[in-house]
């Protein structure tokens, strides 16, 4: 039995293990602990209900008035391929829609699976430059290789 929630502070220690183990085998890029403390408000994760293990992790930043960024998705090895992914990704679209929010992009190393859920690759280009911000205190500035995917969630 799982459960997708919002997190709390002291779910940060593990989606910070899960997010490191992911960022060591290059699949997604390294959060600081102190940046998940930050953002804590972001991240919604999946929840083992018996273990009580946090097995799966998502966030939903918001850039702008019509703009949010999905990122930090990871699925513990274990539990990858049993639909997870998709679960946090559906949920994060869901909040988003809730929030009135119009696009949702996200950079990926894995745009296959984001295709599968409605995204298009974009030129980094065609994103508004606020959210190049948080770039700067990247490992990969500036030489981003991350691809840049968006959903239009609805027009207007």
């Amino acid at each position: 039995m799982v459960m997708i929630r919002k997190a709390t502070i002291r779910d940060v220690g593990a989606i910070h293990r899960l997010l490191k183990k992911h960022a060591d085998l290059g699949e997604l890029l390294p959060r600081a602990l102190s940046d998940l403390y930050d953002d804590v408000r972001d991240f919604s994760v999946l929840e083992d209900k018996d273990s009580g293990a946090i097995i799966g992790v998502c966030a939903l930043h918001v850039c702008w008035e019509d703009l949010a960024e999905l990122r930090s998705l990871a699925v513990s090895e274990e539990y990858q391929g049993k639909g997870i992914g998709t679960a946090l990704v559906t949920a994060a679209l869901a909040e988003a829609e809730g929030l009135g929010i119009k696009r949702v992009f996200t950079l990926t190393y894995g745009p296959d699976f984001f295709t599968k859920h409605g995204f298009e690759i974009v030129d980094k280009a065609t994103l508004p430059q606020k959210i190049w911000a948080e770039c700067i205190k990247c490992v990969k500035f500036p030489d981003c290789d991350e691809i840049a995917m968006l959903k239009l969630l609805r027009e207007g």
